[in-house]
């Protein structure tokens, strides 16, 4: 029996839970495809009517705004890396070796979850990567601060530095080490293969160097005296 995990959502979010219907269900779904596919900014209502089957007004009824819908997929991902991260770490019990494993996780092509039958994880990856910052780089930011949007991203943040704290207790920067791991693993995978002379793996295209490189910034830094 195959279980479907379930995360549970900002309410202020959406205007009507996308979990609970199948037309939610396939916004979801196929927003993922074609924001990864042409791009937030291309994005639009209209085109994810077209190509569910349906109108814009039934989406409208889900999402105030496109950005809407942005910040609940990002903050899915967020909310299901988390959950990855304490399941994949839960038994590790040598700190170094779990926060290594936290690094490998975070700088590695993620592959969908069987689990989620409606969200492609690997689709919604390549979003984080390439459009994850334009949900909080806004004018609305401090509101949606307060409305607490961001709230999966600062917990994956706090698990994360909880983990560098268990390396390192006297390490006096835990979670701005734990955003900057997240932020650069993502800023590194991009550059590498979109402009790959603004860093040292865009020849060979290897994920396994940027993991030897966030570990040696990781540790080289917390192990500092």
């Amino acid at each position: 029996m195959k279980l479907q995990l379930q995360i549970k959502m900002n309410e202020d979010l959406f205007l009507r839970n996308p979990e609970q219907t199948e037309l939610g269900k396939n916004i979801i779904k196929h927003s993922i495809q074609l924001v990864e596919k042409d791009g937030f900014e291309a994005f639009t209502f209209k085109k994810l009517a077209e190509d569910i089957g349906t109108t814009e007004a039934s989406i409208y009824r889900y999402f105030e705004n496109k950005h809407r819908l942005l910040l609940y997929i990002i903050a899915w991902y967020w909310s299901w890396l988390e959950y990855q991260i304490i399941f994949q770490t839960n038994n590790i019990t040598d700190p170094e070796v779990k926060l290594k494993k936290v690094v490998k996780l975070l700088a590695t092509t993620v592959e969908d979850d069987a689990n989620t039958s409606y969200v492609n994880e690997s689709l919604l990856h390549k979003i984080i990567v390439s459009e994850g910052s334009k949900a909080y780089l806004t004018k609305q930011v401090g509101q949606d601060n307060k409305n607490q949007f961001f709230k999966p991203y600062k917990d994956l943040c706090a698990v994360i530095g909880e983990i560098i704290s268990e390396c390192s207790p006297k390490y006096k920067y835990p979670r701005s080490l734990a955003t900057t791991i997240i932020e650069m693993a993502h800023f590194q995978n991009f550059f590498m293969n979109n402009l790959p002379s603004l860093t040292d793996f865009g020849k060979n295209k290897e994920e396994s160097e940027i993991i030897l490189f966030l570990n040696d910034l990781v540790f080289s830094t917390i192990k500092k005296k």
